[in-house]
């Protein structure tokens, strides 16, 4: 029985085989060209819809054999190569101009997908989004980062070896206002919204460096978001406190024959006494003319352009592209500039902070700090009280006072 049962199995294997092969002949042969309408060939339709592919054994190898095959349109190509779209996406990497519906007032650039071939400083030629990338990521992050980070070490190393500078001689309790309440309303103005672009562009620029992989993506996506929308909002704020603070202190910052001297000495930082100055020193001059008023424009006409507020200006990506630049190499300079004004004015002299808080400096202050102001007062060019806030502080200095 068992004899019997292996035979059969076998000789059904060996007739499967056999039919198995003669089914594969069959399949190989080539069908009549009289074929059944039930299984010939349905023909595509013209206007059949979606995306229609094609067939990579369709597309002649040697059609590059032509002469005239580098000087070939898409359409001229799609002919010989389906598929071949080469000359459309040369002319899209060239910068050629296509078609397109929307108004060229509104978007003057819809139908050129790659920018020209550019050269910005530090960058390789090539198109110019990708020149903008290379000057953004190769210069200004690295290198502006690397220069706040030098700055605010070397005011560290200073106040660690140097301190505070305090105010030798003995407090007289005679007061002189140093600022109005104008002035101070306008600095403080401008001061906060400084402080509020600093810190936004610094995370903004910075951020993904040393906060996002500590706070992790999504938080640090929700923060920038809220930092973006306070520097678009502190932005104008800083420009109008700008031009309130040049008005306000521009009488006081005309350069002087002394400032050359206040120069050559360093103000005398290293020393033991400083160098007579007038109610600003050369210092805060150089910070007054270059820091406010010359990066102060172009900090603001570059944050107008990128915010687009500038009235009949053709908002292209060229122009977008070098705004940025200009905008992030003036804020990075302006802030180094900055930095040191606000130690001064904060832990790195005695009293400066609270003659900005309160408007008024000892007479003592005045002398050791700004010789030159304080000798005006006393000879009664310049008076000592100059708002209508006489009556709040009787004991301030008159022409009269003794030194």
């Amino acid at each position: 029985m068992n004899r019997f049962s292996v035979s059969q199995s076998l000789k059904l294997l060996a007739a499967g085989w056999m039919l198995g092969a003669a089914l594969s002949v069959i399949a190989q042969t080539p069908a009549p060209v009289a074929a059944s309408p039930a299984v010939a060939p349905t023909p595509a339709k013209a206007d059949a819809g979606g995306v229609q592919s094609a067939n990579i054994f369709s597309i002649a190898p040697d059609a590059n054999t032509d002469p005239k095959y580098a000087d070939q349109n898409n359409g001229e190509r799609s002919k010989v190569q389906p598929g071949n779209n080469a000359p459309m996406w040369r002319q899209v990497g060239a910068g050629v101009t296509g078609y397109s519906s929307l108004p060229v007032t509104q978007a003057p650039e819809a139908g050129n997908l790659i920018q020209p071939f550019v050269q910005y400083p530090g960058a390789k030629l090539t198109n110019a989004g990708e020149a903008w990338r290379q000057v953004r990521n190769n210069w200004i992050i690295p290198y502006g980062g690397a220069l706040l980070l030098i700055v605010a070490g070397a005011i560290a190393l200073f106040y660690w070896g140097k301190g505070t500078i305090a105010v030798h001689g003995t407090p007289t309790g005679r007061k002189i206002e140093r600022f109005t309440p104008l002035e101070r309303s306008a600095h403080w103005a401008n001061a906060i919204a400084f402080v509020c672009l600093a810190v936004s562009g610094v995370v903004m620029a910075f951020g993904k460096f040393f906060i996002q992989p500590i706070i992790g993506t999504v938080l640090f996506g929700w923060i920038t978001y809220l930092l973006k929308n306070l520097h678009n909002f502190a932005g104008p704020l800083f420009a109008v406190s700008l031009i309130i603070v040049f008005v306000t202190f521009l009488k006081d910052n005309f350069p002087s024959k002394e400032d050359f001297t206040w120069l050559i000495k360093g103000g005398g930082l290293l020393s033991e006494h400083e160098v007579p100055s007038h109610r600003f020193n050369a210092g805060e001059k150089v910070v007054f003319w270059f820091g406010v008023l010359g990066l102060g424009l172009i900090v603001v006409a570059s944050g107008l352009v990128l915010d687009k507020l500038i009235p009949g200006l053709v908002y292209e990506r060229s122009t977008m592209q070098i705004a940025n630049m200009v905008h992030g190499v003036a804020t990075i300079v302006m802030m180094l500039m900055f930095m040191g004004h606000i130690y001064m004015g904060t832990i790195g002299m005695e009293g400066a902070y609270s003659a900005m808080k309160d408007g008024y400096v000892d007479e003592t202050w005045a002398k050791e700090h700004h010789e030159l102001w304080y000798n005006d007062i006393k000879a009664g060019k310049i008076p000592a009280q100059r708002s209508s806030e006489a009556g709040t502080h009787s004991s301030t200095v008159s022409p009269s006072a003794s030194v």
